[in-house]
Order: C-alpha cells, then structure tokens, then sequence
C-alpha cells in the first residue's frame, strides 16, 4: 500500500502552520545552496517554497519586498489563465480591458508609493 502525498501547504494572508506530514514530505532532508538557489539535489522545490510562505504569510512577503514584481506575477498569471477560460469571445476580451485598467491603476499608486 502506497501513502498518498499530503496537500501542498496553501499561504495565507497571515502567517499560518504546516502540518508534521506536509514538513516531512516537503522539507529536505539536508538543506543545500546550489548557484544560489535553496534546495536539495533536482528535488521539486514547489512544496517547501509553499510552506515558507505559509510559515511567513503573504502579507509578510509582499512587505518585504517590491510591490512592482507582485504586480508582475500577477499580470504573468491572469494572463496565462484568461485565454483558458470558457467564455464568449467579447466577454473574455471585456475581462481583459478591465483586468489591464486595473493594474494601470495599481502601477499608478505603486508608482506614487515609491515602491
């Protein structure tokens, strides 16, 4: 009998716990810097990045670093999803102009901000 994997740790707003099982599946056994990167050996490094953002909280995160490249993230992800999702053309395209005047607007107050 094979035990399944637990679910990969999903970061909240504030900071929030892992569970032992998902420390044990997601942590490396021996913690390496390789060219700059933590990590061990080729391991997928998806879970433990996920649970220091748990640990930190994504609150936490974004202070500690440029809202300019959250904001990049987030234009990188909504992009790549809105081509997928199943909707009328006009409607697909009336999400994105608004999704762009949006982070039109937050660039703005980014920009004011100085971050």
């Amino acid at each position: 009998m094979t035990q399944s994997q637990p679910p990969l740790p999903q970061p909240k707003l504030e900071s929030a716990g892992i569970t032992s099982d998902q420390y044990f599946e997601f942590t490396p056994e021996k913690l390496e810097l390789s060219n700059g990167y933590l990590g061990y050996g080729g391991q997928d490094q998806l879970g433990f990045h996920l649970s220091v953002l748990t640990n930190m909280g994504l609150l936490t995160a974004a202070q500690h670093t440029n809202l300019s490249l959250w904001l990049e993230a987030l234009k990188n992800v909504v992009r790549e999803k809105l081509p997928t999702v199943n909707a009328q053309p006009e409607v697909a395209e009336a999400m994105l102009n608004r999704f762009n005047r949006a982070i039109a607007d937050l660039e703005a107050v980014i920009e004011y901000l100085g971050h």
